[in-house]
């Protein structure tokens, strides 16, 4: 019976995985998702309460360990000192870029589902968290250059807040659209290369 019932919840992740990539969230129905796996909607009540709890079981896990690796990752550029944090500009260093996407394409039907079918549950604005969290850490970076008297351009909250989500839009961009792998690490370096390139152009600083 153990053995059953471990096959039924592997079963009902893959076929409620399968639902919402094909429906969405708000159009996913618990009650197609027994009849692809031959059960009752009472046995899916069994594992999950409703329709978002198995949702939030197939994403919950990919999604926490990428934003909390991500504020691990800004904790510990904001403790370098500022001449090391200028010349790592974007504050997602290469070897931790391809960890993020390495991490995003090991569990690439979790994102799909945040990314692109999300949409009615606590995940339909993820991206904002990391835009947060990358915004937060860009203005005590101008913050602390201003404060140490570097000469740059003022940039407000909205723009900090517009470049942020620039980065991770773009970086999402790759699961949206289904790229393989390589290509993906070959455009995340592209973008994080214009938006190193940019950061510099707009507060006024030499990249030279």
């Amino acid at each position: 019976m153990k053995l059953v019932n471990e096959k039924l919840a592997a079963n009902l992740l893959k076929a409620g995985s399968k639902e919402f990539l094909s429906m969405g969230f708000q159009g996913a129905s618990l009650r197609s998702i027994a009849a692809s796996l031959g059960v009752t909607t009472g046995a899916i009540y069994r594992y999950y309460s409703d329709k978002e709890a198995l949702f939030d079981a197939l994403v919950e896990e990919s999604a926490k360990t990428l934003v909390e690796q991500y504020r691990k990752l800004q904790k510990s550029f904001a403790a370098m000192p500022l001449e090391r944090q200028l010349c790592e500009l974007p504050e997602v260093p290469d070897e931790k870029q391809l960890w993020m996407l390495r991490h995003i394409y090991d569990h690439f039907d979790a994102f799909k589902l945040i990314i692109c079918c999300s949409a009615g549950t606590k995940y339909e604005h993820y991206i904002d968290t990391l835009i947060e969290i990358e915004a937060n850490s860009s203005r005590a970076l101008i913050d602390r250059m201003t404060a140490e008297g570097l000469k740059i351009r003022c940039i407000d909250d909205a723009l900090i807040h517009i470049v942020s989500s620039a980065l991770f839009f773009g970086m999402f961009e790759t699961v949206k659209h289904d790229m393989p792998f390589e290509k993906a690490v070959i455009y995340t370096n592209s973008l994080r290369e214009f938006y190193s390139a940019g950061w510099f152009k707009i507060l006024g600083l030499s990249n030279a």
